[in-house]
């Protein structure tokens, strides 16, 4: 519970550090699980102290233990290894230091850290940090590639000078950090995201040789697959060698079997693309090559033709075909008129022949009463009415008599 004080009534230092160790005894025993980063032996000395500290976060804690408790693993645990600790919390009053007094310890198997890792990548491809749509293409001729890798280690060599002797013009970023051990993730993880924060780094690629189960560890810490999931920046995984299979190669957008495989597959040949842009040259040459002759050899064919070697001809030849035309025309329409003039001829010589003013002329007469009808008869006119007579000169006027 939290203490009652005051400005006007603190406490001493020693009665803090006393209630921090009642809180502290509290706890009770726990069972604890880190890496020994720190071992110490003492010939002669009943207790063993060791550091054992978190592998993902830069965190430890002071462990002490009796001898007899340590030998009992000695021959199976040392600097590095991964253990499992029963353990109460203990706080030294004087100093105001805490530590854990280990009851037992046990060093965690091979099998169970290849279990925990089957789990963990369960999890973690359950929440698509695996999925394949995520991975991002990596550029053709990258300018500044970035490299995590361990200081002046083969992993370091093998990437540059394979690199450098396929593209001599490329340009690395390289951050050396622990590559094993206890300060591997938080370093690593730190080294990424610092490349990935550049915008002049086009890829990164986290390198290291070869190892065992333990070395390897370190890279399939779920910390560090979050974070290379979480770059901006295609990420190329090339740990161990061939049958190594950490979680990092299955969340970076590329696996490489080796860091030497990393270069190749980062990093085009100069010479290979010096070939196939000779080959490109070559093979555009001859396509413009064959589509010249194929146009000259249509060129060719078209000025072979007729109507392109004598253009007058065919004016010639539509011309004698519209005079004779024309002439056809005119003998039709010269046909048509001669006989339509026949026809009106003809015509003209019935009409006249059948024409009233013919018959008046061989001496008849037409008698008009005043409304104009012609008498057809004698009992159509009254005696004493005045008619008129049309003859072939004129016309007169007539009485009828009786």
């Amino acid at each position: 519970m939290a203490a009652n004080t005051s400005p006007e009534a603190p406490l001493p230092v020693g009665e803090v550090s006393r209630l921090i160790g009642g809180w502290i005894d509290r706890l009770g025993a726990v069972w604890v699980e880190g890496q020994i980063t720190q071992l110490s032996r003492r010939p002669g000395a009943g207790v063993v102290f060791l550091t054992l500290r978190d592998p993902s976060y830069d965190i430890s804690v002071s462990v002490t233990c009796y001898r007899q408790v340590f030998d009992a693993v000695a021959d199976v645990v040392g600097e590095g290894a991964r253990v499992v600790v029963h353990a109460k919390p203990e706080w030294y009053a004087p100093r105001g230091q805490l530590s854990l007094r280990a009851a037992e310890i046990k060093p965690v198997g091979v099998g169970e850290l290849l279990a925990r890792l089957e789990q963990l990548k369960k999890s973690l491809a359950r929440e698509g940090l695996f999925a394949a749509e995520r991975k991002k293409a990596l550029p053709f001729l990258p300018q500044l590639i970035g490299l995590v890798c361990g200081r002046a280690s083969a992993a370091e060599r093998d990437v540059l000078e394979n690199a450098r002797h396929r593209w001599p013009a490329v340009r690395f970023e390289v951050r050396n950090v622990p590559v094993q051990g206890v300060h591997a993730v938080p370093q690593v993880v730190q080294a990424v995201k610092e490349l990935d924060a550049m915008d002049a780094v086009d890829v990164i690629v986290v390198a290291r040789g070869g190892g065992s189960v333990e070395d390897l560890l370190p890279f399939s810490d779920e910390q560090l697959v979050r974070a290379v999931a979480a770059c901006r920046t295609p990420v190329v995984s090339a740990i161990g060698h061939e049958p190594d299979s950490p979680l990092l190669d299955l969340v970076a957008d590329l696996r490489a079997s080796t860091p030497t495989d990393a270069a190749k597959k980062v990093v085009p040949d100069v010479g290979e693309e010096y070939e196939r842009v000779r080959q490109l040259r070559d093979r555009a040459r001859r396509c413009v090559a064959a589509f010249v002759d194929r146009e000259e050899r249509g060129l060719a064919h078209a000025l072979a033709r007729p109507s392109i070697q004598d253009p007058h001809r065919m004016i010639g030849e539509r011309a004698e075909q519209v005079t004779a035309l024309l002439e056809r025309g005119r003998r039709s329409l010269r046909h048509q008129l001669d006989r339509a003039e026949s026809e009106l001829t003809h015509t003209h010589a019935r009409v006249v022949a059948l024409s009233p003013a013919a018959t008046l002329e061989r001496g008849y007469a037409v008698l008009q009463r005043a409304d104009g009808q012609a008498v057809r008869g004698p009992g159509e006119v009254e005696p004493g009415e005045t008619l008129r007579a049309r003859v072939f000169e004129g016309d007169f006027s007539v009485r009828v008599d009786a």
